[in-house]
């Protein structure tokens, strides 16, 4: 897959070699500062979704936001067919991290990506210092035993994701499309076409396709996430978690104590945010990961 020109005047293409394919992104910031801000995207979206979002801090802060497996232009493998856990995507991160070799100041990520975030923290002390995480998705076992013997396989995320439309004669198609509608309706325009950037392929046909596939999206939904609450208790490193006040997917309920209980997590409620906080609060998230990385 070609790495066109950043589309965005405040960052540049990064392509990092990985077994088996590379791991695309963008870097923001001073090309020779230290790595002060990995950052890790939600579930069907890509890094140039929070291009918007981001580039503000590039004038004090070098951030690296990157495309995960079967999204945006990263091309390592993504076969939804016997995907069934998160940790590819935490491997794909410690591949990152040794390819780069250097240790962001902070990790951060919205939704899976601060999932997988705090996964690959809990194994490796040296992944970051701190960790700055928006929403992240956290589902206990009581709530995987709750959901059935078919597990998150038919949540109304992933039967959603299987009908999604995954095809549009054009951008501005697709734009339509979503503006204002479904997961979109409390985005910016700015944030919407950020997405589109990255999150369509212009095909062969004529046409422009998901760049992350309808059922690899779903496949991510149901697959298994791998006992977050255990690796938030792992994890050593000072923890912000923002949390939205509706619809969020940050659930630590009845484990409380293990998590908050010797202060190294600090939660906090976001109000009026939904699930796409980093949307609705771009500078609520600036000055939290500005913080981070400058303490």
């Amino acid at each position: 897959m070609t790495i066109p020109a950043s589309p965005f005047p405040a960052a540049r293409r990064r392509a990092i070699a990985a077994p088996q394919g590379t791991i695309a992104g963008y870097e923001f910031g001073p090309a020779d500062r230290p790595l002060d801000v990995l950052f890790l995207h939600a579930n069907g979206f890509n890094a140039g979704t929070y291009a918007d979002i981001l580039s503000p801090l590039a004038d004090r802060l070098r951030i690296l936001a990157v495309d995960l497996r079967g999204h945006g232009r990263t091309t390592l493998p993504a076969d939804p067919d016997g995907h069934d856990a998160w940790m590819v995507f935490r491997d794909d991160l410690l591949t990152l991290l040794d390819a780069l070799g250097e240790t962001p100041t902070v990790l951060s990520g919205h939704s899976m990506g601060g999932t997988v975030s705090l996964h690959a923290a809990s194994v490796r002390a040296d992944a970051a210092r701190r960790l700055v995480l928006f929403d992240p998705v956290v589902v206990t076992p009581e709530r995987v035993a709750a959901a059935g013997p078919d597990g998150m396989k038919t949540s109304p995320l992933a039967m959603g994701a299987r009908r999604r439309r995954s095809s549009f004669p054009g951008r501005e198609e697709a734009f339509q499309a979503y503006s204002g509608r479904g997961a979109f309706r409390s985005w910016s325009e700015a944030d919407l076409r950020d997405y589109l950037v990255d999150g369509l392929i212009e095909g062969d046909d004529g046409q422009v396709h998901l760049s992350c596939r309808p059922d690899w999206e779903a496949a991510n939904f149901s697959a298994d996430h791998h006992d977050p609450v255990g690796a938030f208790i792992r994890a050593r490193q000072p923890i912000r978690i923002l949390k939205a006040e509706v619809g969020s997917t940050c659930g630590i309920e009845g484990y409380e104590e293990q998590v908050l209980g010797d202060g190294h997590v600090r939660m906090e409620l976001i109000p009026g945010t939904s699930h796409f906080l980093p949307m609705e609060r771009p500078e609520l998230v600036r000055a939290a990961l500005l913080e981070a990385a400058l303490a």
